[in-house]
């Protein structure tokens, strides 16, 4: 009678899943990103201010405020505001003088392997901590070659690399050392703020990210030289006038508004991080005992943003796949994401160019058909939370059959 009647209900969740044609359980599409938004009259203000003043880019007076607050919270001498993250890398390699192979994790969004070739750098692909989902130190000094100037790490969910492992190997080798800190403002690592490891760390200030500025990026560094260098650069290579081009550069700057944007999220910090980690903690709560699913967990020790909500689901255990679980959840309007599928390495020009086989990034192979990402930011309630992790206990726990019915 009790297997009975575990199979009527199991039948009768199937029919309401919005994918077998029930109601979606949101109304509206829940994103994951949607942007952490503070003092919305602080930021009219601000702009009504830019307007008044007719001071719009080039250096403002909120870019430098930006720059001087940003500086002063990660403790780092030096801010160079950009238009985005990407740039913002592009700069950091092009002014560390970067030249022929950077050893970078195939487990990063595209535009950190992009920003590389762009500039005529050759990425070599290197594997992960399947724990830490960071750049694996023994891997990377087994890719360094006489072609190698650096190593490019990146601090993935606000995760930081092991940067002590990372800076011996670049010390050892004579290589240069990059950080991609676009998931890791406000983070920490042993205590110390992320922005003051290796020659130079990129932030982004996109919408999506813990703090965001519409849209922008930055560069920090301890390196006077360097950091004198990256302003030029972000300025055309202009020095102080109009027609003193000191050195090739492009157009990255941030503008006016993009800044007073920043400067208003910088006021929210601490509302960001309490929601943010209270949404940590209930998803914790909610789904870290199911079979088959590992919550990625954050180093409470350390100072982090929570900004990223991680599963990583096993399918052998859970009987259903991370792409069916997606394929649910968005038909109930949860945008959950896979990030960074399927690996860089298995992308295009890099898949053609520097083919690689499955034995050589095993783990993140195997990694990208795992990963999940879920909605959390200030754009959501504690209820929207339990209705998710709901949804997904109730398609884990009854995997085989939902998997069954969908094929």
């Amino acid at each position: 009678m009790v297997e009975a009647s575990v199979k009527k209900t199991s039948v009768r969740f199937n029919q309401k899943l919005a994918i077998f044609g029930g109601t979606p359980t949101f109304g509206d599409k829940i994103h994951v990103g949607r942007p952490n938004i503070g003092d919305r009259l602080h930021l009219l203000n601000r702009i009504n201010d830019i307007l008044d003043r007719k001071w719009l880019s080039n250096g403002g007076k909120y870019v430098q405020e930006f720059e001087s607050h940003i500086a002063q919270i990660l403790g780092v001498k030096h801010c160079i505001a950009t238009c985005n993250g990407t740039v913002a890398l592009q700069i950091a390699a092009k002014a560390a003088n970067l030249t022929g192979e950077v050893i970078v994790p195939s487990f990063t969004f595209i535009a950190t392997a992009h920003a590389l070739q762009w500039l005529g750098l050759t990425p070599v692909f290197c594997d992960i901590d399947p724990h830490t989902h960071t750049i694996d130190p023994q891997m990377v000094e087994k890719l360094i070659t006489t072609d190698t100037s650096a190593i490019l790490g990146v601090h993935v969910w606000g995760q930081p690399c092991n940067v002590e492992a990372l800076s011996a190997i670049a010390h050892r080798h004579n290589l240069k050392l990059i950080f991609d800190a676009a998931h890791a403002f406000y983070c920490s690592y042993q205590g110390r703020a992320i922005g003051n490891f290796g020659q130079a760390e990129v932030l982004s200030f996109h919408a999506t990210k813990f703090l965001n500025t519409f849209e922008g990026g930055a560069v920090v560094t301890n390196d006077d030289e360097l950091a004198n260098s990256i302003r030029l650069m972000v300025n055309f290579g202009l020095a102080a006038g109009y027609d003193n081009a000191m050195c090739i550069g492009t157009n990255g700057k941030m503008n006016e508004v993009c800044a007073a944007m920043g400067l208003t999220g910088l006021e929210s910090l601490d509302e960001f991080i309490t929601i943010n980690h209270r949404n940590y903690k209930l998803y914790q709560q909610e789904l870290e005992d199911i079979p088959g699913v590992r919550f990625f967990p954050f180093n409470e020790s350390e100072k982090g943003n929570y900004q990223y909500i991680v599963l990583e689901i096993d399918e052998k255990i859970t009987q259903i796949s991370r792409d069916r679980l997606m394929q649910i959840l968005h038909a109930e309007n949860i945008l959950a994401r896979r990030y960074f599928y399927p690996g860089c390495h298995q992308m295009e020009p890099y898949r053609s160019v520097f083919p690689l086989s499955q034995e050589q990034l095993p783990y993140t192979n195997c990694l990208v058909q795992r990963i999940l990402t879920l909605p959390t930011g200030t754009a959501i309630t504690f209820e929207d939370i339990s209705q998710i992790c709901r949804i997904i206990r109730f398609v884990l726990e009854h995997g085989l059959s939902i998997s069954q019915k969908l094929s």
